[in-house]
């Protein structure tokens, strides 16, 4: 099978399906991954790329969510680190363990019984929930312990601190994982740029078809079944089958800033931090030289193709992160920031955003089209099989091999296990023996893709030739995560990215050219819009 655009394009016009997944996120990429692999002919579209939406802007966090404890979510945080321990065992090379620090700050080196209790309490129940499945327990560990680990934080009000374990991974190339092993491995068609624009029913009003339009042509998928997993999206997708808006997610907007890993000097993630405004709970976690601090949950009514971190989320995240750190940070220090929208299930009965439950929801429409929303990114395997389970139920023949789902001990691709110091393993596993190929037939391609960041060229040219990008910033922002660590350095570097990959997809020099304009347009949308100044590139 093939991961080529273009085959698979085809496929979509000549081929008749099983189900079709409409959304390249996370959770439309393990459904399709879902349903090949129990036998369905399946076909996923998406109608920019592969993780172009909340699943490339997430906080990169494989957690069952201490907090959700406090909601009393007990089997939420139990199903996630179920999931969690599962994605370790799949995807060994793209989810790793960290540990994480939660400070304990006091007054006159004393910290509040009643705070230390309910973290302690909090902290058990996670391991008891399946923590332990890790082979990693919490424990309390001192003040002089906790400044190691995290030496900038103030020593004047930090007593001691609590270690647990939780796991991150690279979200878009989780997702795209997903979307190279449903293809490659189970048969599925995938393409990315295939925008939805209508939905075709038959005379009994089941569905029959999906309508789609790529490459500037329109053509009709054939399919008798349909799983809408477009996260925040999913109400267009409503319309184009009943004709009517749902309204059935409500936005959650998370914030995230990458500053100079030296203004913290953490070796582990640092969670719990109490934001002074709100008391809301910020994190920082190391990323290589970087760092990166955000939060979760704040609600949203802007547009959902464009959220941004805005002058008032840099003051937000800069005001929690200077509280509790010596080592200040300022609109100068942030070379990067991205914001993602959470497709939380709506519910009338609450009026904030971190309040609404993380569980998801599966529907079926009177013409069979499933609708997946909610959950989180840790959960998205059983999501998918959720959902396909119900594909399945529309069917008026359902073969014993189709209803359960096999994704629980499947391995993607490039699933080995590894050092994740080594750059190249810890973004390809088994498979960076391809990318190390590339640069022995070409050494140029050794040299690093931005000034400053370890991507190499080589995984550019790879992203065109095997992982389905078409433009500098499918490049830029997932394939590689460049735009998020160096903003201003990326935008610099897009002319030479273009060069690059430009012969690999038949670009002239005015769409080498048009492709460095759009990306730098998009870099100057993004700081404008946070209001932050040029940061300095390295030469």
């Amino acid at each position: 099978m093939s991961f080529d655009r273009h085959t698979n394009v085809r496929r979509l016009g000549d081929e008749e399906f099983d189900v079709v997944v409409i959304g390249g996120g996370i959770t439309g990429a393990g459904c399709a991954l879902d349903a090949a692999s129990r036998g369905l002919r399946t076909a996923l579209v998406e109608r920019d790329d592969f993780a172009s939406g909340t699943s490339s802007k997430s906080s990169k966090m494989v957690h069952g969510g201490l907090r959700y404890l406090q909601q009393r979510e007990i089997r939420l945080v139990y199903e996630a680190l179920r999931e969690r321990r599962r994605l370790l065992r799949n995807a060994p090379h793209l989810v790793r363990v960290v540990p994480h620090l939660i400070p304990m700050f006091g007054k006159g080196g004393v910290v509040p019984k009643s705070l230390s209790r309910a973290f302690g309490s909090a902290l058990w129940l996670y391991d008891l929930t399946g923590g332990f499945r890790i082979g990693k327990m919490h424990k309390r560990i001192s003040r002089d312990e906790a400044l190691a680990h995290a030496p900038t934080l103030d020593p004047e009000r930090l007593v001691s601190g609590y270690l647990y374990y939780d796991c991150l991974a690279d979200d878009a190339r989780l997702t795209l994982a997903l979307a190279r092993t449903a293809a490659l491995d189970h048969g599925a068609a995938v393409a990315n740029r295939t925008e939805v624009i209508g939905i075709g029913h038959g005379s009994d009003g089941r569905v029959t078809s999906v309508r789609v339009r790529t490459d500037g042509r329109e053509l009709d998928i054939r399919t008798r079944g349909v799983i809408s997993a477009t996260g925040v999206w999913v109400d267009d997708i409503a319309m184009f089958d009943e004709g009517h808006d749902p309204d059935a997610t409500r936005p959650a907007k998370g914030i995230h800033l990458t500053i100079p890993h030296h203004l913290v000097g953490n070796d582990i993630a640092i969670s719990g931090l109490a934001v002074p405004a709100d008391k809301r709970s910020m994190f920082v976690v190391p990323w290589g030289e970087l760092a990166y601090l955000g939060t979760t949950d704040t609600d949203y009514d802007g547009p959902l193709d464009d959220p941004q971190c805005t002058p008032e989320d840099v003051d937000y995240l800069l005001g929690g992160f200077n509280h509790w750190f010596t080592r200040k940070a300022t609109r100068a220090d942030v070379v990067g920031t991205w914001a993602g929208l959470r497709p939380l299930v709506r519910n009338a009965s609450s009026d904030r955003t971190a309040d609404l439950s993380r569980r998801h929801s599966v529907t079926t429409s009177p013409s069979g089209v499933v609708t997946v929303t909610g959950g989180k990114l840790t959960t998205y395997r059983e999501m998918a099989a959720d959902a396909v389970d119900a594909a399945v139920a529309t069917f008026p023949d359902r073969p014993r091999r189709l209803r359960r789902s096999r994704t629980a001990r499947l391995r993607l691709r490039g699933a080995a296990t590894g050092d994740h110091q080594d750059h190249l393993y810890a973004r390809y596993g088994a498979e960076a023996a391809a990318v190390r190929q590339l640069i022995a037939d070409e050494p140029d391609l050794a040299h690093p893709l931005v000034p400053g960041l370890p991507y190499l060229r080589a995984e550019a040219v790879r992203a065109v030739r095997e992982e389905m990008a078409t433009t500098v910033d499918d490049v830029l922002s997932r394939r590689t995560r460049s735009r998020l660590m160096a903003r201003d350095a990326s935008a610099q570097a897009a002319a030479a990215v273009a060069a690059l990959i430009g012969p690999e997809l038949g670009w002239t020099p005015g769409d080498e050219q048009a492709e460095v304009d759009a990306y730098r347009a998009s870099i100057e949308h993004e700081r404008a819009a946070a209001d932050l100044p040029i940061t300095e590139v390295v030469p």
